[in-house]
């Protein structure tokens, strides 16, 4: 079942049409030319109707108290979360308006996030101290959330874990907590059975990162880990990751939902309002198939090799996806599409899609979970990062370049294919989109000759194949 359209295109991708019909009778692939922030946007409100309809009857409860609480507001209070949440209500057509107007409105939200920030945030501390327009903190996270009348399903969920009430009540460490608000929840469809307490407790651990996160290292970080511990990640489990984002909507999270109120600070972290829940991630091939009319080349080729039934399973530590869009398929030249889909070419596909997978490593931006469950950090504030990722195809590798400055980061892949949206995150890994299809390199002399990006032949393509496909079947 289809539940959960998380993953965002560059703009202007376009699906691969070859010359031979014969070929692709049995999947409709169109032509789409359309902002990945609108695919977003589009799919939001079903994306939350089929994730969370199990979550209905758990709130039901808390559904009379908070209704209609954004539209008219008639009380005073003196909870920091609450003034947030008021500001936030009264500019938000505003700001809205300004931010979907033009990319400056962007910029304009920006500016106004880091100002907010810096007033409390120096680097190398970690406590909040004196966060903006509230004065000093006094309650913690747990109670700003439990007494804030934007956020009362939040906190009854989180009164039913007592380790959770601890830890956010706790001033031994720092925590950034995402919370939905009332009116987040209220997206959620009126049906469904209650889930079971091990899904509410790791929905609501996949809303906290360990760490003090204000604005301003939010805007600057790719990815977060969280409490939530995946099993499918390592040897070990890893903390399953958020991805923050900037777009003309805002700053989002997981490319689905948007920050409306940050820098609220606890004595022991800081708590920024979202607009919808955050649902654990599906695993990284029924995150493809969320999106067919992006991925539609890449998910026939793999049915047509078996490769789909194969890696449409948790059942492994981790893993990268350096999945090709249609567009980076079309690039190819149609020659060479036919060929590969041709029943002649296939095994010359099934070839070139494993040096797409890494199997057991899992690399996001700005994180290295390695085989045996260890993490590294690729690059520090700016820095330059390589690793050589092993893939299913035998004795090929994928070079990777990391590159950050600041807040931005790019990822080149054989010093030539660059990752055109990064970080998809996975149940079972992670997903970087790429805008080119990787071909294995041909080893001249010991060196290993990449391809560059110009004009191949189907013989040329055969040619850095062949090694890999068996005799029999050529």
């Amino acid at each position: 079942m289809k539940f959960l359209h998380l993953l965002p295109l560059a703009a202007a991708t376009s699906a691969l049409v070859l010359p031979q019909e014969e070929v692709f009778e049995d999947v409709s692939i169109e032509n789409h030319h359309r902002d990945w922030v609108d695919e977003v946007v589009a799919e939001k409100d079903h994306v939350v109707s089929e994730a969370s309809s199990m979550f209905e009857k758990y709130f039901q409860g808390a559904k009379d108290k908070t209704q209609d609480a954004w539209a008219s507001i008639t009380e005073t209070s003196s909870n920091a979360l609450d003034a947030a949440f008021d500001q936030a209500n009264d500019a938000s057509e505003t700001a809205q308006s300004k931010v979907y107007d033009a990319a400056s409105g962007v910029q304009s939200w920006v500016d106004s996030a880091l100002e907010d920030a810096r007033e409390t945030f120096d680097e190398g501390h970690h406590r909040p101290h004196h966060p903006p327009h509230h004065g000093k903190p006094n309650m913690t996270v747990y109670q700003l959330i439990s007494e804030s009348k934007y956020t009362t399903k939040l906190a009854k969920a989180i009164s039913e874990f007592d380790d959770l009430v601890e830890a956010l009540n706790s001033t031994i460490s720092n925590y950034t907590v995402f919370a939905p608000t009332d009116k987040a929840f209220d997206k959620i469809p009126m049906h469904g059975e209650k889930p079971s307490k091990e899904m509410i407790k790791a929905f609501l651990s996949y809303h906290v990162v360990p760490d003090f996160a204000p604005a301003v290292k939010v805007l600057s970080t790719h990815t977060f880990p969280t409490l939530l511990k995946s099993d499918h990640l390592g040897s070990e489990p890893l903390p399953q990751r958020l991805t923050p984002r900037i777009s003309l909507r805002g700053l989002t999270i997981n490319f689905y939902s948007r920050i409306v109120a940050i820098n609220i600070f606890g004595t022991n972290g800081v708590i920024h309002g979202i607009d919808t829940p955050l649902f654990p991630p599906p695993g990284a091939i029924r995150t493809i198939d969320f999106v067919p009319e992006d991925f539609s080349t890449l998910e026939l080729g793999l049915i047509k090799t078996g490769l789909l039934e194969k890696l449409n399973t948790t059942d492994h530590a981790g893993g990268t996806f350096f999945a090709p869009s249609n567009f980076a398929f079309k690039k190819l030249g149609p020659k060479v599409n036919a060929f590969l889909f041709s029943q002649y070419g296939l095994k010359y596909l099934k070839a070139l899609l494993e040096y797409h997978v890494v199997p057991e490593n899992t690399l996001y931006s700005d994180a290295y979970y390695k085989a045996d469950s260890s993490n590294i950090e690729p690059s520090g504030k700016n820095g330059y990062f390589h690793v050589d990722l092993p893939t299913l195809l035998k004795d090929r590798s994928l070079a990777v370049d990391i590159a950050r400055y600041g807040g931005f980061i790019s990822i080149k892949v054989n010093a030539f294919a660059t990752v055109s949206v990064q970080d998809v995150v996975a149940e079972d890994g992670v997903i970087q989109v790429m805008g080119d299809v990787l071909v294995p390199p041909k080893k001249l002399g010991g060196e290993a000759q990449y391809w560059q990006g110009e004009e191949m032949s189907v013989e040329d393509l055969k040619e850095r194949l062949e090694p890999f496909v068996a005799k029999s079947d050529l």
